[in-house]
């Protein structure tokens, strides 16, 4: 995920990833600062993955969001699988 987004907007999309990884994982979330630590570290894995996939992710803060979510959700699945372990 090549983007230009400034450190604010990074931590405006991890905050929602963040948030949206938890509402989608059924969870009570991880806190505001583990929230948005969540969405950032997310934004990679999703990104890493559409890059792997040969995903075009460039559609604004939107797409960001997206790629974030999906990337967040996947990190929020596996620490409850290495938590339950």
């Amino acid at each position: 995920m090549v983007t230009s987004h400034g450190i604010l907007a990074w931590i405006l999309i991890g905050i929602v990833a963040g948030w949206l990884a938890g509402k989608l994982t059924r969870g009570a979330g991880y806190g505001f600062i583990g929230d948005i630590l969540i969405g950032i570290v997310g934004a990679f894995i999703g990104g890493y993955l559409a890059g792997a996939l040969h995903i075009d992710v460039e559609g604004g803060m939107i797409a960001s969001i997206a790629t974030a979510t999906v990337g967040a959700v996947i990190l929020v699945v596996l620490l409850r699988l290495i938590k339950r372990a």
